[in-house]
């Protein structure tokens, strides 16, 4: 396990989401799946209480501790795209499978967990400051799912 990992609270269905994203992203695996060794609050012993994941790349841990809290957008993960088919397809995986969308290039998944699919010529443009940057942000600002070329459009002028 990693020094430093992100630890995301489900109700019980850790394993079913971290399958998920392991299914959807590159660089993305279920490593170990944990059963309780005893009852606890909110379930049994053998329960699924605990699953190491990666997400693109980074280490996670999903820990199925009952209703008690839920996923709010003071988190996220943001996953960069390079062009439009991308950004459709992790778009559309998570929106498809149960999520909603949201603005900005914001969406979120069945589990609650919130998603930035950020095309990398939106964050250039914003890196570009300038004119260029306030276009490309006047355009974000009206987007759900990023339109890569409304955003080249937007960076032109």
């Amino acid at each position: 396990m990693a020094k430093n990992t992100i630890c995301l609270w489900y109700d019980n269905d850790a394993e079913a989401a971290a399958r998920f994203y392991a299914e959807t992203f590159p660089d993305s695996a279920v490593s170990a799946v944990r059963r309780a060794p005893g009852d606890y609050p909110s379930g049994k012993e053998g329960d699924v209480l605990t699953v190491e994941f990666t997400v693109a790349g980074i280490p996670c841990l999903g820990l199925n501790g009952g209703p008690a809290f839920k996923h709010d957008e003071a988190f996220s993960f943001q996953i960069a795209t390079d062009d439009q088919e991308e950004t459709d397809r992790y778009w559309n995986a998570i929106v498809g499978n149960g999520g909603q969308e949201s603005a900005c290039g914001w969406c979120k998944d069945r589990w609650g967990i919130s998603w930035q699919i950020t095309p990398r010529v939106l964050t250039e443009a914003m890196a570009a400051g300038g004119d260029e940057a306030k276009r490309a942000f006047e355009a974000m600002m009206t987007m759900g799912k990023i339109d890569v070329a409304a955003i080249e459009a937007a960076r032109r002028g």
